[in-house]
C-alpha cells in the first residue's frame, strides 16, 4: 500500500522496536505478503504469523529487494544491507504504526460495520460525496485486523474524509479496530448471520459491533435492528430510518417499482420527501436506504440526495477471470479504477501463469487524491515493476502522458469507442489480459470484444472460497505436514490452470492428476509445482521427462516396463511413487508382493522412490473404522519395508480429504486434499461453517410457456402438469452434464428464490421446469446448484455422489472465475 513516507528510523521510534538500523532509508510501502511485493527499495515487510509464518517468506522477499522487515526474530542467514526492528507482536506493530499515521491528519472519518452491506454502503458513499470532498477509503474489503492498517496507511494530506469499514469474525477485535478507525461518524449495516459461528450468541456479536462507535458524535442505524440495544448504544446523537416505526429520522412508508427502480416515499424533519434507487435486489435496497440516511444526516438537502441516489451505479466487488479470444485469459475489472484496487488487480495478474505476456488495458483514474502527474507516475512504476509486456492506455490523461510508461508495447487513445475500432489491429493471442476501467469508460464493451462468446450456462468458481477451504484444511494438519492436491478431472469439473494457479501461488507442496496429458496441461500453463501423475501410460513415457512429470508405480508390469524406458533413454535416479493396495482392491502393490518389490528396488539405480502412499476406502465413516485401522496398520509395515531397503526416508502420505480431519494420526508426511478443496466432504456435519461450495451452476430462462392440465412435455410424453400452469424452458441438458435422472420431477432448480421441478424427460441441450406461480420472463436467471441448492443435493436426489455431479459438467458450459 503506497503513502507518506517515513524514515526507518522513524518506524523504529514509532513501534518500540529493537534491533540495529544498519541502512537509513525511508519507506512508503507496506507489505504483509512475499508474492505481492511493490517498490521493494521502500518497502516495509511485517513477517506475520497465522496461516503462514511470514518469517518463512523474509528470504523471498529479500531476493525481491526489500531491504526492511519487523520480525519476531532475527533471520537465521545473514542478510546484507537489510533492516530488523524486533518487536514482540509483528500485527499489532502493525496497527500501531496505522495509529501513528491516522492520527497525524485531521480529517472526519466514518467508520462503517455490519454484517452485511459494509463494502457496498462505503462504495457507495464515495461515489455519492466524491465531488465534495477528497475521500479516502478502505480498497475492496480490506476490513480485517491487517487490512484496516493497510487501508489506513493510504491518508495523505490531500483527504479531509476518510470512509473506513471495520469487520470481525470474533469477541474482542473490534477494540483494537476502533483504536485504529477513530470514527467521528457511525453506520451500522445489516446484522446478519454472517460470522455468527465466533460468538455466543447474536446479541454478543451486536454488542461487539457497538464498540466500533464508543467515541463517535453520531451513529446512523435502522432503527429496527438496535430497537432491544438502545441502552448499549454509546453515542448520544443518532439518526435513525425504519420501513415500520414512525419515530425514526427517516420514515420510509413507501416502495413503489418503477421502470426497473425502486421508487421510495418517506418523512423527514415533518416533511414528505422522495428517492430513486436504481436496483431492485433486496440487499442493494436496504444499503441504499442507509446511504440515503447518511446524506440527509449529514446536512444534504433532501433534493440533493435524490438527485445523487438516483445515479448510483453497481459496485463489482470481485474479479472476473474468463476464457478470451485466440487462447486469452481475460481479467475483467471493469467497473472501477483507483491506484489501490489497481495494484490488487495487478497482483491477481501476475498470479496467473497461462501465458507469457501480461497484458493490461487501462483507464483514466478518477478522484485519487493525487496531482495527475504524480499519480500516473506511480502508476507507471506499478506497471513497471509487475513486468507488463503491453498496456493501453484510454483517456485523454493516459493519452497526454504516453511518456511514463516503459513498457515493451504501449497503445493510447483518448476514448473507449476509439479502442474498439482498433481492436483488431492489436492483435490480441496468447496473453493474460487485465481490463481495468473506470465506469464512465464502460470498458464492459471492451470485456464484451474480448471474451469468448458460447454457452448462456455458467460455472462460477469462486477462488477466494478455494482458498478459504485450503486454509480449513491446512489448519487441521500438524506442524511440517505437506499438502498435495487433486486437480484430475479437470480439477473435479472447476477448471484446470485457474485452480492449478491458485493453488500454486498459495505454496501447496504438490498436485497430483490422474493422466499424462492432464499433467503436461498444466506445465504449458505454466504451473512449476511437483506433479504425480497417478496413471502414467507406456505411450506417454517420453512426456514424463520432457514436462518434468513424477509417475506412481502400482504392479510390476508398469515398472518392468518404465525401468526399460529409462535405460533405453540414459535416464537414472527418475522421481517415482510407489502406491500400495491395503484395501482399495483398484491399483497399487499388494501386502504379499512388498518383499519382491524391494527386492527390486535394492537392486535398481534408475528410480529414485519420492514417496510411499495408498489410498483409505471409507475413512468418512464410522462404521468401517475397524477396516481403516487395519489400512494403516498395512501401510505402515510396507513403508517401513521400503524405506529399509532402500535406505533413505520417503514421503509417507495416506489420508484424503475425509481422512484428514476424521484420522489425524493418518497425516505421516504428507495428505491428499481432493474433493474438501471444492467444498464438498462427507466426514463433515453440514452445520461445519469452515468449508463451502466453491461452484456454482447457472443458466437461464429460454421461454416461458403456459400449458394445459394433462398437455405433455418433452420427448416420449413423459412429462405433464396437474393443473393449468407454466412451463419454462431453459438452456442446460445432459450434453451439459445435467443428467437425464433429473427428469420428471426428480430435479429441482431455483429461480426467483422458488424451488421448480423439471418436467419431462432432460434434452440434450434443454430442459422445462414448471414455474407456475412464479414471475418468470425469458432472460431471468436458473440456478441448478450453489451454496443454497447444496449439490449434496442433487446428488442425494438421483442416487450418487457429488463427485459424479461435478465431473460430468460438459466443457462447453463457460467457466468464470471470481477473485474479491
Amino acid at each position: 500500500m503506497l503513502s507518506s513516507q517515513y524514515s526507518i528510523s522513524k518506524i523504529k521510534d514509532i513501534i518500540s522496536a529493537t534491533g540495529v538500523i544498519v541502512s537509513e532509508n525511508t519507506v512508503s510501502v507496506l507489505l504483509t505478503d512475499s508474492r505481492r511485493i511493490t517498490n521493494a527499495g521502500e518497502a516495509l515487510f511485517f513477517a506475520l504469523s497465522g496461516r503462514r509464518n511470514g518469517h518463512e517468506f523474509i528470504a523471498e522477499a529479500y531476493a525481491a529487494g526489500v531491504r526492511n522487515f519487523v520480525v519476531k526474530h532475527g533471520p537465521e542467514i545473514k542478510m546484507p544491507g537489510a533492516n530488523f526492528l524486533i518487536v514482540d507482536d509483528v500485527l499489532l506493530a502493525l496497527q500501531k504504526l496505522a495509529v501513528f499515521h491516522r492520527d497525524s491528519f485531521k480529517l472526519q472519518v466514518i467508520g462503517i460495520t455490519g454484517s452485511n452491506g459494509k463494502t457496498i454502503v462505503k462504495e457507495w458513499l464515495y461515489q455519492l460525496m466524491a465531488a465534495d470532498h477528497n475521500i479516502v477509503r478502505n480498497p475492496k474489503s480490506y476490513n480485517s485486523q491487517i487490512g484496516v492498517p493497510l487501508s489506513l496507511w493510504q491518508i495523505s494530506d490531500k483527504n479531509d474524509l476518510g470512509i473506513f469499514e471495520a469487520g470481525i469474525s470474533t469477541i474482542g477485535e473490534m477494540e483494537r479496530l476502533e483504536a485504529m478507525i477513530k470514527p467521528d461518524i457511525g453506520i451500522l449495516t445489516h446484522v446478519g448471520s454472517a460470522h455468527d459461528e465466533g460468538f455466543e450468541s447474536r446479541e454478543q456479536k451486536i454488542l461487539e459491533k457497538l464498540i466500533l462507535f464508543k467515541n463517535c458524535k453520531l451513529l446512523i442505524h435502522n432503527y429496527d435492528e438496535l430497537i432491544n440495544y438502545t441502552k448499549d448504544i454509546p453515542v448520544k446523537e443518532r439518526f435513525t430510518w425504519s420501513q415500520n416505526f414512525k419515530e425514526a429520522d427517516l420514515y420510509v412508508f413507501s416502495e413503489t417499482i418503477i421502470a426497473k427502480n425502486f421508487y421510495l416515499r418517506g418523512r423527514y424533519k415533518g416533511s414528505e420527501i422522495e428517492c430513486l434507487i436504481p436496483f431492485l435486489d433486496k440487499a442493494s435496497f436496504e444499503n441504499a436506504i442507509t446511504c440515503w440516511a447518511t446524506m440527509l444526516a449529514m446536512g444534504y438537502t433532501p433534493i440533493e440526495a435524490d438527485k445523487r441516489i438516483e445515479h448510483l451505479t453497481p459496485v463489482s466487488m470481485r474479479l472476473e477471470l474468463k476464457t478470451g479470444v485466440n487462447n486469452c485469459s481475460i481479467i475483467d475489472d471493469s467497473y472501477n479504477s483507483d491506484i489501490q484496487s489497481l495494484e490488487i488487480a495487478l497482483n491477481f495478474l501476475s498470479q496467473q501463469n497461462q501465458h507469457q505476456k501480461k497484458t493490461l488495458i487501462l483507464s483514466d483514474i478518477f478522484q485519487s487524491g493525487l496531482e495527475e502527474d504524480i499519480l500516473y507516475d506511480k502508476v507507471a512504476d506499478m506497471i513497471k515493476a509487475k513486468k507488463i509486456d503491453k498496456f493501453i492506455g484510454v483517456g485523454e490523461a493516459l493519452f497526454n502522458r504516453q511518456q511514463y510508461f516503459d513498457v515493451p508495447e504501449k497503445y493510447f487513445f483518448t476514448d473507449t469507442t476509439t479502442l474498439l475500432k482498433r481492436m483488431i489491429s492489436l492483435s490480441f493471442r496468447d496473453e493474460d489480459i487485465l481490463i481495468k476501467g473506470s465506469r464512465s469508460f464502460e470498458f464492459e464493451r471492451v470485456s464484451r470484444a474480448l471474451v469468448q462468446k458460447g454457452h448462456e450456462t455458467v460455472m462460477e468458481i469462486n477462488l477466494n472460497t478455494l482458498l478459504n477451504n485450503l486454509n480449513f484444511y491446512k489448519s487441521k494438519l500438524k506442524p511440517g505436514v505437506k499438502l498435495m492436491a487433486m486437480v484430475k478431472a479437470f480439477s473435479y469439473g472447476s477448471g484446470t490452470f485457474e485452480v492449478a494457479n491458485m493453488l500454486q501461488y498459495n505454496k501447496v507442496d504438490y498436485l497430483a492428476v490422474a493422466y499424462v496429458d492432464e499433467g503436461v496441461a498444466l506445465r504449458q500453463g505454466g504451473i512449476t509445482l511437483p506433479i504425480m501423475i497417478l496413471n502414467p501410460e507406456v505411450s506417454a513415457f517420453d512426456k514424463l521427462e520432457e514436462y518434468k512429470l513424477e509417475p506412481v508405480i502400482y504392479s510390476f508390469g508398469l515398472f518392468d516396463d518404465f525401468i526399460k524406458y529409462l535405460q533405453a533413454a540414459g535416464l537414472a535416479k527418475f522421481p517415482i511413487h510407489l502406491k500400495i493396495d491395503t484395501g482399495m482392491r483398484r491399483l497399487g502393490f499388494e501386502d504379499f508382493e512388498i518383499e519382491s518389490l524391494c527386492d527390486l528396488l535394492e537392486i535398481n539405480n534408475y528410480v529414485k522412490v519420492c514417496s510411499v502412499f495408498s489410498h483409505l476406502v471409507a475413512s468418512e465413516a464410522s462404521q468401517h473404522d475397524g477396516f481403516t485401522l487395519t489400512q494403516i496398520q498395512l501401510f505402515e509395515k510396507a513403508y517401513k519395508q521400503i524405506e529399509e531397503t532402500l535406505g533413505y526416508k520417503v514421503v509417507k502420505h495416506l489420508s484424503n480429504t475425509a481422512g484428514i480431519t476424521r484420522w489425524p494420526n493418518a497425516q505421516y508426511d504428507m495428505v491428499r486434499l481432493g474433493i474438501g478443496l471444492y467444498g464438498v466432504d462427507s466426514a463433515i456435519s453440514e452445520d461445519e461453517t469452515g468449508l463451502q461450495p466453491i461452484a456454482s451452476l447457472k443458466t437461464s430462462v429460454s421461454q416461458v410457456k403456459k400449458v394445459l392440465a394433462g398437455e405433455t412435455v418433452g420427448y416420449s410424453r413423459n412429462g405433464s402438469l396437474l393443473k393449468d400452469g407454466k412451463i419454462a424452458t431453459v438452456r442446460i441438458g445432459y450434453a451439459d452434464g445435467y443428467l437425464r435422472a433429473f427428469g420428471n420431477g426428480v430435479g429441482k432448480m431455483l429461480i426467483k428464490g422458488a424451488l421448480a421441478p423439471t418436467v419431462g424427460n432432460i434434452s440434450m441441450d434443454t430442459c422445462m421446469i414448471d414455474v407456475s406461480g412464479i414471475d418468470v420472463s425469458e432472460g431471468d436467471e436458473v440456478i441448478v446448484f450453489n451454496n443454497e441448492l447444496k449439490i449434496q443435493e442433487l446428488a442425494t436426489e438421483i442416487g450418487t455422489i457429488p463427485y459424479e455431479i461435478l465431473t460430468n459438467i460438459s466443457q462447453r458450459v463457460k467457466r468464470v472465475y471470481f477473485y474479491e
